[in-house]
């Protein structure tokens, strides 16, 4: 049986590239040749323990490549055609999405109202940093790549860019709103660039690592507050004289970074959480106005679908915002080990790694 190297989760501690077996491909899957991926938070989260996947899974779940094998009922592709597909891989027909919420998809899980279901990749099946992925239900989620752009141009549509963006359509920015995105990693960055494209017009980003206030300023941010030199509420504050945020974004996943996001709301405003937690979170009753504030906190999973990658390509395809600056490191695949070592620890001004097979 013919192998491909892969990137598989060991234990808590323990991701390592090694060989398995190609993926048979059945009616309605899609086998694509990676040819370029990259390493999530969420991979990290993985790697620590934190987010329980089973041993010996191929982790990642951001594919660019091209289609080596369509499935006999997959119709509308072509093999050695170059495509994307979603971190989320909804089905299609599952009651969560012909509710209008395919990340939820919940398809081939005991309980179907349980969260997350259209997270395969990675979660509940062989993901992308590999050779080779098979991709499920490809007619829902295979999208072409436009002639002209790159493999990193569309590298962040499958998850962060997806990510970003959600957290400010969830968080219903309108025209003139002020905005804070707390953490400016990759999500965050996104979701300060989602924030610009819906109309805010204050957009406050938070973080205290240079290069990445840099970045979010070319994002469209319109100030930039370092933590670690002045308290964030107060800030903001200042920059809405004291009428607080009408949205604010947590990117992080911290109990620190949730609850500055309350505080900082005015009434009636929207906490849009886009972080993954690995602990119980705490609502401050203050914070939260007792519940009488006419606040909302909202939760986002990536949507994920071809239509929502076409959408994705098309806000970069007409050059309305450049996320090249977010990959800042370029690895080969078997080289994944010191990939993930460098990323999980942050270091060297690291944003997103570029994962070349």
């Amino acid at each position: 049986m013919p192998k491909m190297k892969a990137a598989i989760f060991v234990e808590p501690g323990r991701i390592v590239l090694d060989e398995k077996p190609i993926p048979d491909v059945g009616p309605l899957d899609a086998l694509i040749r990676l040819t370029t991926t990259t390493i999530c938070g969420t991979d990290v989260h993985i790697l620590k323990g934190e987010y329980p996947v089973a041993k010996g899974l191929t982790i990642g779940h951001e594919p660019v490549g091209i289609i080596e094998k369509l499935g006999s009922a997959v119709q509308g592709f072509r093999e050695g055609q170059r495509v994307i597909a979603g971190a989320i891989t909804p089905s299609g027909h599952s009651y969560a999405c012909l509710c209008g919420c395919g990340s939820q998809d919940g398809a081939g899980t005991k309980h179907g109202f349980k969260a997350m279901g259209g997270w395969k990749f990675g979660n509940t099946i062989d993901g992308c940093q590999a050779e080779y992925v098979l991709v499920p239900d490809a007619i829902a989620n295979l999208s072409p790549v436009p002639d002209g752009l790159t493999d990193e141009q569309v590298l962040m549509c499958p998850d962060i860019m997806s990510t970003g963006f959600s957290g400010a359509e969830s968080g219903k920015i309108r025209i003139g709103d002020a905005v804070v995105v707390f953490a400016l990693g990759p999500i965050g960055l996104c979701a300060v660039a989602g924030a610009k494209l819906m109309g805010a017009t204050t957009i406050i980003g938070v973080d205290t690592v240079p290069a990445r206030l840099e970045v979010a300023k070319k994002l469209g941010a319109t100030h930039v507050v370092d933590f670690k030199a002045e308290n964030p509420l107060d800030a903001i504050a200042r920059i809405t004289d004291g009428r607080g945020v009408d949205v604010a974004i947590e990117a992080l996943g911290t109990q620190t970074t949730f609850e500055s996001g309350l505080r900082a709301l005015r009434p009636g405003g929207t906490l849009s959480s886009l972080g993954v937690y690995s602990t119980d979170l705490r609502i401050p009753l203050d914070a939260f106005s007792a519940g009488l504030g006419d606040n909302k906190i909202v939760t986002t999973l990536c949507p994920g679908g071809k239509e929502r990658m076409r959408r994705l390509m098309s806000v970069i395809e007409s050059q309305r915002v450049d996320l090249k600056p977010l990959v800042t490191h370029r690895f080969k695949l078997d080289q994944i080990e010191e990939a993930y070592e460098l990323f999980a620890n942050q270091r060297d001004g690291v944003l997103k790694v570029a994962i070349t097979p």
